[in-house]
């Protein structure tokens, strides 16, 4: 079986896997863009019901110039009423088989993550009715303003966290040929001291990526499919060292050979950088958690690996982001503290390699050191799995996109405060000098 393209997974998410009667709703409830549609009574309409909805949940996204989530980029705008109505069915479909908006945690985690996707029941329910009632526009001295984050994505070329004070691109373009498939390359960006005269303190980075691009690891931050762009928050940061220097760019490129698909593709990574006078009081750390080796059986449905992971410091958790590749099932993290008690901190029944989230805590988890962290993945190896290249293979740990990979990044800070202030210079030993180097 062929290993299927990223943008050929994006697609079967976002369309060819919707259920028959998902189908059917959509073709049923899509709207002629002719005429607005006037409201029944009861009927919820876009100003005043559906339009605080999208922008709460949907229009940073779906913009023209939307977010970059590691390649997935939302297909169409729903900024406007003539947007919105010439896809409301699609819309009820999305939202009726909770393929919109993309959350992978587990329903009880609702509050726990500060950048969850979910849309309450009474939300769903108006997106649906709204479609199914003609998708009546309303009146539109009803319409909230523009959220603020539209705006500046408008106003910045289409970089969702600001114009960046740096981009990094590769000097040529990568060209693939008509024969390959997966391609792991090392690929060097010279920095300059121009480009970075002094230490810096970074605040975002934010990747713009072209065709075939699976994943990159380098030294200022990484990308996966459907990962959000990193930013920082006030008081937090991690460090970018001064030029001349090269930083790798560790890039993995996929795509499906056959005759007439060689293509050339680069990306860019946009830096923004603390302002001078911020405090910097945490510097983060991270683990990468891998699972090696790994084996999973040919036609397994449910095979799972785990380890553990002691810490030696007390630490505040900051976030989790667990990585498979096509036969990821589920992922879960499990915390047992010194005095014996165990939590479940993330549990992700249906992981979703297109979606492959950062779950950023609401409240950091204070683990006291002496903590054990439990981490476990599950895989699904069967031929009921739609993305499983063959499930007659036995599958081990590998860089390919049809092997699997086995990582459960997290992220976490010290207890211990700094004081660093942004501008001045910057300790060559931070504690947390192996995070400064990753994402």
């Amino acid at each position: 079986m062929r290993v299927p393209s990223l943008v050929g997974l994006a697609l079967l998410s976002l369309v060819a896997h919707e259920p028959a009667q998902a189908q059917s709703a959509r073709g049923a409830t899509l709207v002629s863009a002719a005429q607005p549609a006037a409201a029944n009574a009861g009927t919820p309409t876009f100003y005043e019901d559906v339009l605080p909805i999208l922008q709460q949940n949907c229009q940073a996204c779906h913009q023209p110039s939307g977010k970059n989530m590691g390649g997935m980029v939302a297909p169409f705008p729903l900024l406007s009423y003539e947007d919105a109505r010439r896809y409301a069915g699609r819309m009820a479909a999305a939202v009726n088989t909770g393929r919109m908006p993309p959350w992978s945690a587990a329903a009880w985690h609702k509050g726990t993550f500060e950048n969850e996707r979910i849309l309450e029941e009474e939300e769903k329910q108006a997106i649906i009715s709204w479609a199914e009632g003609g998708a009546p526009a309303g009146d539109p001295a009803t319409a909230p303003p523009t959220p603020d984050v539209v705006l500046a994505v408008a106003a910045s070329d289409g970089w969702s966290l600001g114009t960046p004070d740096l981009i990094l691109e590769f000097a040529q373009p990568h060209c693939m040929s008509d024969d390959e498939r997966d391609t792991y390359i090392n690929i060097p960006v010279q920095i300059t001291a121009d480009m970075i005269p002094a230490d810096r303190w970074l605040s975002s980075i934010e990747y713009r990526n072209g065709p075939a691009v699976h994943h990159i690891i380098s030294g200022v931050g990484g990308l996966v499919p459907g990962a959000e762009p990193r930013a920082y928050e006030p008081g937090y940061g991690r460090v970018m060292r001064a030029g001349p220097r090269e930083v790798s760019f560790n890039m993995h490129f996929n795509k499906e050979p056959g005759p007439g698909t060689a293509l050339c593709t680069n990306i860019q990574a946009g830096i923004r950088f603390k302002p001078e006078g911020e405090v910097i009081t945490h510097v983060t750390d991270g683990e990468d958690l891998y699972i090696r080796p790994i084996q999973i059986p040919a036609g397994a449905a449910s095979h799972a690996e785990s380890r553990e992971y002691t810490f030696e410091d007390d630490v505040e958790i900051l976030s989790f982001m667990p990585h498979m590749h096509l036969r990821g099932k589920a992922a879960q993290y499990e915390l047992t503290y010194p005095d014996g008690r165990h939590e479940t901190l993330l549990h992700v029944p249906k992981y979703d390699f297109n979606w492959q989230h950062t779950y950023r805590f609401a409240k950091p988890v204070l683990a006291p050191a002496g903590s054990v962290l439990r981490f476990t993945l599950w895989w699904d190896n069967s031929e009921n799995n739609p993305a499983n290249p063959d499930p007659t293979a036995t599958v081990r740990w590998g860089l390919p996109t049809h092997q699997e990979m086995s990582q459960g990044y997290m992220s976490f800070q010290y207890l211990d405060e700094v004081h660093l202030v942004v501008g001045e210079p910057i300790p060559a030993d931070l504690r947390a000098g192996r995070a400064n180097e990753s994402n």
